[in-house]
């Protein structure tokens, strides 16, 4: 019977082999992207850290513009902050329908599930289920098992011989093993469950793949939510069985489960590496952060707001005419919310002064829709970021040049190699 030790170091072997994640959305593949023109695709591009020049460009032209999107599809982007706001918390206005999305470019059978594509009263049902699991009070149990993740992962640095991948030693690996303790996936499913994930999230598979990836993962988190009926654990799943019981299906229970390890695992891991590059480039404020535990807080949320690596919100569909930032958009228009350009107006550059009040990001969306989770995702980045600069105070690059995305919904980084002595 394999120990304990091993099925934990099998997946963390298995999720270094697949570094290169990507979120993917409906019909959205490689192929489909590489026929957009290169207007469409500014949201997703960026220059190392730095959203492209031309999205700041566009945003200072104007709050609303129309992308040049082929397919007969009317597409619209949000870059100011207030009408992002906007669209971002009118329910009312907009759909997050993912059926809204076939009509739109083709039918598509199998959706997601989760939160991110469900319209209220639904939406308001499922999250209310939720929320009380993802309260400070409830993720505090995760603290110390959350602490031995980034310890057991910095002991794996150290013992490397040579530079370091700080992405698949570090960055992938502490998400994903704290959403599985979140949630209570037993140790011996937790290799499949990953690769069910990384798949959906998979850029190069091309559409068959992301589709596959998602129902095999809906019926996968199906079987674990039986099995919790029948013996309810302490995770995530078993508190909803145990709370709600038959108020929530096995389906329902299977999306929402989905959800959060889709919505958590790609982009905390993006911003661990990503955030590690600008603590490296920053004598201020990696001091900061690995020296002054007030100053951790306020510094984790500069870099959420600065990088914001969900570059683009769910796309909302309009639900009838409306006009937003003076710009007149039709029924059934797609609109999209870029959130990296939204977080930086008024506050283009890195502000590492942690006596500056932070103010109010979209790093994790806004409104009715914004992630639940994203408190679980401060408690990690809180943890992991001053662990490694306090283990490894000589950390520094050992490549000249990250290996980053070229064009991706969640930005990040595939390669990072980094010397730890």
């Amino acid at each position: 019977m394999a120990t304990l030790a091993s099925v934990r170091d099998g997946l963390v072997a298995w999720v270094a082999r697949r570094s290169v994640t990507r979120w993917v959305m409906g019909r959205i593949g490689s192929r489909a992207l590489s026929l957009l023109p290169d207007r469409a695709l500014v949201p997703l591009k960026r220059d190392g850290v730095t959203p492209a020049a031309e999205l700041e460009r566009m945003r200072g032209s104007g709050p609303v513009h129309r992308l040049p999107v082929p397919f007969g599809v009317r597409v619209w982007l949000v870059t100011g902050q207030p009408e992002a706001k906007k669209v971002l918390s009118d329910t009312e206005a907009f759909s997050n329908d993912y059926a809204r999305l076939g009509a739109a470019i083709g039918r598509i059978e199998q959706t997601p599930g989760g939160l991110g594509f469900a319209d209220p009263p639904d939406h308001t049902r499922l999250r209310k289920l939720l929320t009380p699991e993802f309260t400070m009070r409830r993720l505090s149990r995760l603290v110390p098992r959350i602490d031995e993740i980034v310890t057991e992962r910095l002991d794996a640095m150290a013992a490397a011989d040579g530079p370091v991948d700080l992405v698949k030693e570090f960055a992938l690996p502490i998400p994903s093993l704290a959403i599985c303790e979140l949630l209570g996936v037993p140790y011996a499913d937790r290799a499949r469950f990953q690769e069910l994930a990384a798949a959906r999230f998979d850029l190069f598979g091309g559409a068959a793949s992301a589709l596959g990836a998602i129902s095999e993962s809906l019926k996968y988190m199906e079987q674990i939510v039986r099995r919790e009926r029948r013996n309810p654990g302490d995770g995530l799943i078993g508190m909803i069985i145990r709370e709600h019981g038959d108020a929530v299906s096995d389906e329902e229970l299977a999306g929402l489960a989905d959800g959060v390890l889709t919505g958590g695992f790609d982009t905390t891991a993006s911003m661990l590496a990503l955030g590690a590059i600008v603590l490296m480039s920053d004598p201020a404020a990696r001091t900061a952060m690995r020296d002054d535990d007030q100053a951790v807080g306020p510094l984790v949320e500069e870099l959420l707001r600065h990088l914001s690596v969900v570059q683009v919100a769910f796309p909302r569909f309009a639900k009838h005419d409306l006009e937003i930032g003076g710009t007149e958009i039709k029924e059934g228009d797609v609109v999209v919310v870029s959130l990296s350009a939204a977080n930086r107006e008024g506050l283009a550059r890195l502000d590492f002064d942690a006596a500056r009040k932070v103010s109010a990001h979209l790093a994790f969306g806004y409104g009715a829709h914004r992630c639940v989770g994203a408190e679980l995702a401060r408690m990690e980045l809180r943890a992991a970021y001053p662990a490694l600069l306090r283990r490894f105070p000589n950390l520094r690059f050992a490549d000249d040049e990250p290996t980053f995305r070229t064009a991706s919904i969640v930005h990040g980084v595939d390669r990072l190699m980094v010397h730890v002595r």
